[in-house]
């Protein structure tokens, strides 16, 4: 009985201080990237990645409470995101194909759980994009830059840049920062707008806030097809083993020209009709055991 209230003691110490090493103090924000886990019942494993483009089904976050993934305070206002694998916090643009317009948006959460969606973007994010609450086709591109310097690197590029959309309903507005910094084992703490000295004297180095500003870019809409993607290659034959497997689907494989790394051969499903249809085949291809497959947009 002694030793085992002993280990309940150690163990509540211990779980005390874990609480006490994750509490939030004013100011910064927490860059992880963290272990394998499961989210909806899928594996994932977050990793770093600077030059991260892809498309699919965005979502809308609908309920969210306490802080986000990297320790920032979580405000349906905020142009913030949640991305199952990407490094926390970073930088992307995210379009909405449907319309053409796009906004910087900030990753500092995980998710979506809902395996049919890319990412899942905050209420204000949807406002500006025009997307309403209904799931909505996007393209997701990592700003290589502005992410680095979240990440504690140093960067040869000048000032951000971002072009305000011609359309008179979007506002720009900027936002203060809210409070909130986190300390733990995982990652290192990053004060929210420390400067960076730039690698090269000539550029100043992107300064990047905790709140981004609300500025919209207007491009042209390009709704594209929705196909699924079970998997690239850089070998032919595994691709074609791939959409053998799952040829009762209808996998296709194909050589892709415009991937940029060696994993040049694709294996598809589609065209499908409609979002509906492409849930479902997610969804069979998923319980075929292809868990890297996903929902994408084919706009090029």
């Amino acid at each position: 009985m002694r030793a085992a209230a002993a280990v309940a003691a150690l163990l509540g110490a211990l779980a005390l201080t874990g609480c006490q090493s994750s509490r939030p103090t004013s100011g910064t924000y927490t860059y992880t990237v963290g272990g394998p886990y499961q989210l909806g019942g899928i594996w994932r494993y977050p990793h770093e990645e600077f030059s991260y483009s892809e498309t699919g089904l965005a979502s809308v976050i609908t309920r969210r409470s306490g802080p986000t993934a990297d320790a920032e305070t979580y405000d349906p206002t905020a142009l913030m995101a949640q991305h199952r694998t990407l490094q926390l916090p970073a930088i992307v643009r995210v379009t909405n194909l449907e319309n053409g317009r796009s906004v910087l948006v900030r990753l500092n959460d995980r998710g979506p759980e809902d395996p049919h969606r890319l990412i899942a973007v905050s209420p204000r994010v949807a406002d500006l994009l025009g997307a309403g609450r209904a799931p909505f086709r996007v393209r997701v591109v990592l700003q290589e830059a502005e992410s680095r310097q979240l990440s504690g690197g140093q960067i040869e590029t000048g000032h951000l840049k971002v072009d305000t959309a011609p359309v008179a309903a979007v506002q720009s507005e900027n936002l203060a920062p809210p409070p909130g910094e986190h300390a733990s084992s995982r990652g290192h703490v990053v004060p929210a707008e420390a400067p960076v000295a730039p690698v090269m004297a000539a550029p100043a180095a992107v300064s990047v806030p905790l709140r981004l500003p609300e500025q919209v870019t207007q491009g042209r809409p390009d709704p594209g097809m929705l196909y699924i993607e079970l998997g690239r290659f850089t070998f032919p034959q595994y691709a074609m083993e791939m959409a053998a497997r799952l040829g009762s689907l209808g996998a296709q494989a194909s050589f892709d020209p415009l991937a940029t790394d060696k994993a040049t051969y694709r294996v598809r499903i589609g065209p499908l009709r409609d979002q509906a249809s492409a849930e479902a085949t997610l969804d069979r291809a998923l319980r075929e055991g292809v868990s890297d497959a996903r929902i994408v947009v084919d706009d090029d």
